[in-house]
């Protein structure tokens, strides 16, 4: 070993981390972050990567019922099993139960309005939640609901108060976005019910099977319209009501509810295996340290403890505990799920998963888990790859275990391809067979895309869009050709992924549609955004023509040479928000024109690292972290998209992000962190310092990579898992 790599071994030894790596950092989070505005998250309980997010819901229609839940909202519709978390879509609220103390509704009724249904007021002041646990105060019962869960159960404890008699309804109906349903409800004995709903909304085919354990015994009365009273109904309009009785004595009644995708049989054994139990405080525990487990595999420091530094210590960790919702777990016990095809299969040697955002979060949610979850991340991708194998294409936005087509590219293929270029383990054949298979297809613009080298917008919305993300992917794809060697597939698709050129305008500087014919659309206006016809998807023209990660240095030419580029950055960031037509509802979190709250944004402020400003990526990216992300219900911008929008605060926090998923480097900025320590999957640890007053300053004079200066502006992924220390020393 050299005198030098001794010595900078042994200073890392001895600046050992001050961040200890088993803490209680679940004290931070605060899950009702990102459910005022547009967020779309739940505060409800659920486990990391969980089958069941059980949680409150107080609506079922509009755009803000994407979670079920609205912090706007003053009554409790009751607490259904399977949630979103910062989807632009409606769906789920599968199984829903609701406390009561009389019989008299068996319908939800109207928002605003709980005495026309049994929905209930609730106050917020009687309202509280952390990782794995919810309470609120139902006003109109005076009852108290907890909730809790874990990988495939969900925990109700309601306490009832002490005179009046206490009843449960139990609704199959209830649910968010469908279009169609039908079910069965079966009481098993005085204490278990099970059944099922299968479902049709954004997920075309939702089976979604049953098994439920009282802790008390029950009488009952079923519904499905004019039939009443009947052991076993099968019907599209499905309630059970059960009856306790007074409970003067034993006023906790304990709900234990299995669910899965296969069979009731198979939600019995995920209860019987996940739950043996009545302990409700038990289950609890248990989910807080499961998410203690997963959030000190990021340990940070802030600063020097003052109240600033707790705000952001609550931003963090609350937006790393975003990171680790979904995808979900969607496997029963015995390894069984449900394929794309609709048929049972056999996970031997992974856990399958399903609600993949791949749209949203290829660009930080997938590097950030490559980093933190490389076994997870194995698993996620033999799911998108068995998606190929079951049903022959892989999805776009996946949903229990249906192909939804929603959104544009073939985004799986960055998820596939930057795994297997960070050395994480995978079918490469199936995988090459699959990333290739999505770009060599006919539908949504591939044809003409193919033939013209751009796809037209006289035959299809969101042209340019779709034309920039199939670069990109042909991009990805060509890495992955060039890293098996098949230099025929790596040259054809390396002159695809050049097509973004040939919808860059010079006239105009912008990214702008063309016609088949190869003429400009005409009245073309940069702030344009209406949704189908201008171009682009969820954006206009200023925010989309930033998309070529994959060729910044192209791109730059394109807008002729660094200071035309850099004068084009500042003014998106300083011209007025406003857009022109009929705005698209995530355009949101604006900075001038740049919007933070969608995701074609999300590398932007980083683009200044490729042309020599680092100074402006750092101002920028300090800009967004402290304005647009916060500590309440509105603390985010836009969409959370399952995690999206949390994973680029996390890794912004640590002053990395990753420009193009498929080039294993991570960009640098300026960490919020005085300190964090990644805790690594091989049992090293990878420290992150920032030598300065983070509070106070944020332009980074110099970046130290164990000990030695680190020449340009990134670090490679091999560097971060080789472990080590990665010091920014402030200006």
């Amino acid at each position: 070993m050299s005198l030098v790599r001794y010595l900078t071994l042994l200073l890392i030894c001895v600046s050992a981390p001050v961040v200890s790596a088993d803490e209680d950092f679940a004290r931070f989070v605060n899950p009702f972050v990102g459910t005022a505005g547009h967020g779309h998250t739940f505060p409800g309980a659920t486990v990391p990567f969980g089958m069941v997010q059980l949680s409150p819901d107080t609506r079922t229609h509009g755009w803000d019922a994407a979670s079920g839940y609205h912090d706007s909202d003053r009554d409790i519709i009751g607490f259904s099993h399977t949630h979103l978390s910062g989807t632009g879509g409606n769906d789920y609220g599968d199984i829903l139960l609701m406390p009561t103390v009389d019989d008299r509704h068996l319908n939800p009724g109207t928002r605003g309005l709980p005495d026309s249904g049994y929905r209930s007021r609730f106050l917020k002041t009687e309202e509280a939640a952390s990782p794995g646990y919810y309470r609120v105060r139902l006003q109109d019962y005076d009852v108290l609901a907890e909730l809790t869960a874990t990988t495939r159960v969900g925990v109700h404890r309601y306490t009832f108060p002490e005179t009046g008699e206490a009843r449960i309804v139990l609704d199959l109906r209830h649910r968010r976005g469908e279009a169609w349903s039908h079910g069965s409800l079966d009481v098993v004995s005085s204490t278990e019910v099970q059944g099922y709903r299968v479902s049709r909304g954004w997920a075309q085919d939702q089976p979604v099977f049953f098994y439920a354990e009282f802790s008390q015994p029950f009488t009952y009365e079923l519904i499905d319209l004019a039939r009443r009273s009947r052991q076993k109904m099968a019907g599209n309009d499905l309630r059970g009501l059960f009856y306790f009785g007074q409970r003067r004595q034993g006023r906790q009644i304990l709900v234990k509810v299995g669910i899965s995708a296969v069979s009731v049989e198979a939600a019995r054994h995920n209860l019987l295996a996940e739950v043996d139990h009545w302990d409700f405080d038990r289950v609890h525990r248990e989910a807080r340290q499961s998410w203690n487990a997963e959030l000190n595999k990021i340990a940070v420091e802030m600063g020097e403890g003052d109240g600033d530094d707790n705000r952001r210590m609550t931003v963090f960790y609350t937006a790393l505990y975003h990171t680790m919702i979904a995808p979900n777990t969607f496997m029963d016990v015995d390894r069984g799920y449900r394929g794309i095809d609709g048929r049972r299969h056999v996970a031997e040697n992974f856990t399958n998963y399903t609600v993949f955002s791949l749209w949203d979060t290829f660009r930080a949610l997938h590097p950030l888990l490559t980093i933190t979850h490389r076994e997870l991340t194995a698993d996620l991708v033999e799911t998108l790859l068995n998606h190929y194998r079951h049903g022959g294409s892989l999805p776009m936005w996946e949903l229990w275990g249906n192909y939804t087509e929603t959104m544009i590219g073939y985004p799986a293929a960055p998820v596939i391809v930057d795994a297997i270029l960070k050395g994480i383990e995978v079918d490469t054949a199936t995988a090459y067979a699959a990333v290739r298979h999505s770009a060599m297809q006919d539908h949504r613009g591939l044809e003409a895309y193919k033939r013209l080298g751009y796809v037209p917008s006289d035959t299809d919305p969101e042209s340019v869009s779709k034309t920039l993300e199939y670069a990109y992917g042909d991009w990805v794809i060509a890495q992955l050709a060039a890293h098996l060697g098949k230099q025929v597939d790596y040259q054809d698709f390396s002159k695809r992924a050049e097509f973004y050129r040939n919808v860059f305008d010079r006239e105009t500087g912008f990214m702008r549609p063309r016609e088949t014919t190869g003429r400009w659309m005409p009245d073309f206006d940069p702030l344009n955004s209406a949704h189908r016809t201008n171009g682009y998807t969820e954006g206009n023209a200023w925010q989309y023509s930033w998309f070529v990660p994959h060729d910044v240095p192209g791109l730059v030419h394109l807008f002729g040479g660094p200071d035309a580029f850099e004068q084009k950055l500042d003014r998106l960031f300083t011209l007025d928000s406003d857009v022109a037509g009929a705005r698209s509802v995530d355009i949101s979190g604006m900075i001038g024109q740049y919007a933070h709250g969608n995701e074609p944004s999300h590398h932007i402020a980083y683009l200044y690292n490729y042309i020599g400003k680092p100074h402006k990526t750092q101002d920028r990216v300090r800009q967004i972290m402290d304005t647009l992300y916060g500590l309440g219900a509105d603390g985010l911008s836009g969409n959370d998209d399952c995690g999206q929008l949390s994973a680029w605060f996390v890794l912004s926090s640590l002053g990395l992000y990753q420009l193009a998923p498929g080039d294993a480097q991570f960009t640098l900025g300026s960490p919020l962190v005085r300190e964090a320590v990644i805790q690594l999957e091989n049992g090293g640890t990878f420290v992150i310092r920032t030598d300065g007053d983070v509070a106070r300053e944020h332009r980074v004079a110099r970046v130290r990579l164990n000990g030695r200066q680190v020449d340009g502006l990134s670090i490679a992924y091999a560097d971060l898992m080789a472990g080590g220390e990665l010091v920014f020393e402030l200006e």
